[in-house]
């Protein structure tokens, strides 16, 4: 089982290599849409990138509500933990 900061220091490297976000702003309550200036293309384009990292499939609904990094992390650490 993958702790936080693993899950964490994951989802920053997609963040970093696919949408060029820079490392050191991704901090748990920095928003994806305003501070990052992510728009709702590239949230379909991280689900699915989260999805092949995690072999899982991620419900879309789980993502409507999220705003921030944070966020992110609680939703695929939530995903990871299912069924253990």
């Amino acid at each position: 089982m993958a702790t936080r900061e693993e899950i964490s220091e994951s989802i920053k490297d997609i963040l970093v290599e696919e949408f060029d976000c820079e490392r050191s702003e991704l901090k748990d309550d920095v928003n994806l849409f305003t501070q990052l200036d992510l728009d709702s293309i590239d949230a379909v384009d991280l689900v699915v990138r989260l999805q092949q990292k995690t072999n899982k499939r991620v419900n879309p609904e789980d993502f409507k509500k999220i705003r921030t990094f944070g966020e992110v992390v609680d939703v695929v650490e939530k995903l990871l933990n299912e069924g253990k």
